[in-house]
């Protein structure tokens, strides 16, 4: 049964004084007792049932600081919604929902000056990433004597300042922050790669807990072990500093003169975090397409930073796996665009070089002899009429099934769609959102089932109750069809009796769910001694 009521939680439908009913029903069961009894539900199923009125958008202003009241947890939840303001938080009480209402830039002042003094390492931490602080504030973090609150700090600051001069601190771990923050200045991002004027870190998280030299086990059997796997210091700090330099390296601040001086590194990660930038000298992509490391190679063919020379010679001689990335160059050339698509597979997806094709070169693509090409062009879902309807005749079921989606196309297309070939186009017509509910409902009823079809129609807007009754068999579009509004009545209330309680669950989350049959759901629970069926 409390399942049950947590889909009435979630049903947009639920009348106000059900939505009241079942907030007083969870607020004193959580009240009296965390132990259940045949007809109290457990302390989880309560808090499920919270965390879902919770999210509703209907409650008042009483019913918000009612559910803020029960758990800091549902206060959290209600900050982050947005139905929580400030006036209804006391930070001294409820902390973490401060927090949240900062994160949100919908809190106080002077609630980051009372937290930042909290005795509670954790509230600090969380305040460290929370923006908007006042000055005196991040001051105050910065100092901080627990170097997670610092490190935290230091990954979020908008302050160049500060950024600085966390780039520049004792602890490793906070350098490697400050690392990822694109509000480091480009000076001190490009002296943690090269270590130019930078002093040595005296700290890191290893040599803070062990004794060095020390290598991290990465099959470490201690499940409360914080340390990463193969963490190692030997009092240089080695493994922190080699995190440092990469994250700098993928951080777009960082100069490329500086990363650029680590272009011939033995660390593959390293390299690896260079060919993903896009402000590289052509030369050096041009060495780093020769890495002896595939997934290297890979970033730099799908790197929209190389030039067509270097895009020509690896569409010529690279591996599969390096023409699809280089099939996602937003500039290819469009003639090495038609190469890779007679050669390689790039699957059901609008390359960027298709999605802002003009409408000239969209209509000599579309005409191309080889399906594979007029098959990208499918992908596109703003065609101009002609050349969609032209896709949608097409001979190749591929290029059909690329385009069935596409909005515009008649029933009478898309019903030759299916007549010319058959179960393979089902699921992409039945994507389509013109599809009507006379066609959905055959091919739903397709013998064998075309189980991708069925799971587009069991959430299609165009479904009736007769196409979302197969759907019902399907393991994975059931609870799409048992939520869909379109289900036939006695169907729906059947289904709050199934024995999969997710079915269940989402049949009473279903808008369509006749009040009457609500009200009974709520009383089956609140009332003692009623065991009545739904009806």
């Amino acid at each position: 049964m409390n399942h049950l009521l947590c889909g009435l939680a979630a049903n947009p439908a639920l009348p106000a004084p059900l939505t009241d009913r079942l907030l007083d029903l969870a607020l004193e069961a959580v009240a009296r007792a965390d132990a259940p009894t045949d007809r109290e539900p457990s302390r989880d199923l309560l808090d499920e049932l919270i965390e879902e009125l919770a999210d509703r958008s209907d409650l008042s202003r009483d019913r918000v600081r009612a559910l803020a009241a029960h758990h800091e947890h549902t206060a959290v939840q209600l900050a982050y919604s947005g139905t929580l303001t400030a006036a209804d938080v006391d930070p001294a009480v409820r902390p973490l929902a401060a927090l949240a209402l900062l994160d949100e830039r919908r809190g106080l002042p002077e609630w980051a000056r009372l937290l930042s003094a909290s005795p509670d390492v954790h509230i600090r931490w969380k305040l460290a990433s929370c923006p908007g602080l006042p000055q005196d504030v991040t001051e105050a973090l910065a100092a901080d004597p627990d170097p997670e609150v610092v490190t935290e700090l230091a990954l979020w600051t908008t302050d160049p300042a500060v950024a600085a001069r966390l780039a520049r601190h004792p602890h490793a771990e906070v350098r490697s922050a400050a690392a990822c923050n694109e509000a480091v200045p480009p000076a001190a991002l490009a002296a943690l790669i090269t270590g130019d004027g930078l002093p040595p870190a005296t700290s890191c998280l290893v040599c803070d807990i062990k004794d060095v030299p020390f290598v991290h086990d990465p099959y470490c059997p201690d499940v409360d072990c914080g340390l990463r796997a193969g963490a190692a210091c030997d009092g240089s700090h080695a493994s922190t500093v080699h995190e440092i330099r990469e994250r700098a390296l993928r951080n777009p601040s960082t100069p490329a003169e500086a990363a650029v001086s680590l272009a011939d590194t033995p660390w593959t990660l390293l390299r690896w975090a260079l060919a993903e930038r896009s402000d590289l000298p052509q030369q050096v992509y041009s060495l780093l397409a020769r890495d002896p490391v595939p997934g290297v190679r890979e970033a730099v063919a799908g790197n929209p930073a190389i030039g067509e020379e270097l895009v020509r010679a690896l569409a010529a001689e690279a591996a599969h796996e390096e023409r699809r990335a280089l099939a996602h160059h937003p500039r290819l050339p469009l003639d090495v665009l038609v190469a890779l698509a007679r050669t390689t597979k790039t699957g059901p997806v609008l390359l960027p070089r298709i999605a802002a094709a003009t409408a000239e070169e969209i209509a000599g693509l579309a005409g191309s002899a080889h399906a594979s090409v007029r098959m990208l062009v499918g992908e596109r879902r703003d065609l101009p009429d002609g050349v969609r309807d032209a896709l949608a005749d097409d001979p190749d079921a591929a290029v059909v099934k690329a385009v069935a989606p596409h909005p515009g196309l008649s029933e009478g297309q898309l019903r030759g769609m299916v007549a010319r070939h058959g179960v393979p186009v089902h699921a992409r017509v039945a994507a389509n959102p013109d599809a009507p509910g006379s066609l959905l409902t055959e091919l739903a009823r397709h013998e064998p089932p075309a189980r991708r079809a069925l799971r587009e129609i069991a959430k299609h807007r165009n479904g009736t109750a007769e196409a979302l009754v197969p759907c019902l068999a399907d393991r994975r579009a059931r609870r799409d069809a048992a939520a869909h509004p379109a289900l036939a009545e006695p169907v729906l209330i059947g289904l709050l009796d199934d024995a999969d309680e997710e079915l269940a669950q989402a049949a009473a989350e279903n808008p369509s769910l006749p009040p009457s049959v609500m009200e009974d759901l709520v009383r089956r629970y609140t009332e003692p001694g009623v065991t009545r069926p739904v009806s």
